[in-house]
């Protein structure tokens, strides 16, 4: 499976493993530079040689500060203003694969990021770890959500939540007995947006879109997740949208 048809206005659940599934992220370091392609190369804009600009615009290593406390520098001065090639409405990070739930706002914008994407991320692993050839498995994966608010909601806690409660000390069976202490967990990863959502840090890397409206609170959501995933089945509702 590729990536299914969409146009603008659609969302989709884009998803890659490591090639041949093995560990993506290799250390902490891999995980925040990940978040940095995304935050930084989210633009229509395409600079030469962008990771070495940002290397001198980035003063403060992010585990220098505490998550809530760390924020990106400023927008380079000499890029012009930003304009993003997506939305993305949320992400996680796991040891050998990440989601991202992204919104296509213009005509190939999904495309043209998830290359930038790739391409960044790729050369930064090759060249740390004297390495050659790709590192993911293969293109992008994606799978098309187009008119239904609900599944999308769903979608959401599954990438925010679910995957998070899985590397959750005792796994997944363990966080749904200790719901409110795993979602705690959750909600203070960095390398899952549902702090972000919430306002816990500012990486400025999503944009909420409509699930800001659906979840104006943190209360509100962590209601839905309880719901999502203690009454209902969230991977039986889901089906073919999660990862393979």
């Amino acid at each position: 499976m590729r990536v299914e048809p969409f146009t603008v206005g659609d969302f989709l659940h884009v998803f890659n493993r490591g090639n041949r599934k093995m560990i993506t992220f290799r250390d902490i370091n891999d995980k925040w530079r990940f978040l940095k392609i995304l935050r930084f190369f989210n633009n229509e804009y395409s600079p030469s040689n962008p990771s070495r600009q940002l290397e001198r615009n980035v003063e403060v290593r992010p585990q220098q500060l505490p998550i809530g406390e760390f924020k990106w520098p400023e927008w380079p001065k000499t890029w012009p203003p930003h304009k993003p090639l997506v939305k993305i409405l949320s992400y996680c990070l796991r040891e050998n694969h990440f989601h991202l739930l992204l919104k296509e706002i213009i005509k190939g914008g999904i495309s043209k990021f998830m290359k930038k994407l790739g391409d960044g991320f790729t050369l930064y692993q090759n060249i740390k770890y004297d390495e050659v050839g790709r590192i993911f498995q293969g293109p992008y994966k994606g799978k098309t959500l187009m008119s239904d608010v609900k599944i999308l909601q769903y979608l959401d806690a599954y990438i925010q939540v679910l995957n998070i409660f899985e590397e959750y000390p005792g796994g997944i069976e363990m966080a749904l007995k200790e719901f409110d202490k795993a979602f705690e967990f959750a909600l203070n990863n960095p390398f899952c947006s549902l702090g972000e959502s919430f306002g816990k840090r500012n990486l400025r890397i999503i944009d909420r879109d409509i699930l800001g409206k659906m979840f104006p609170s943190l209360e509100i959501y962590k209601k839905f997740a309880y719901d999502a995933l203690l009454v209902r089945n969230i991977r039986e509702i889901l089906g073919k949208l999660t990862i393979e």
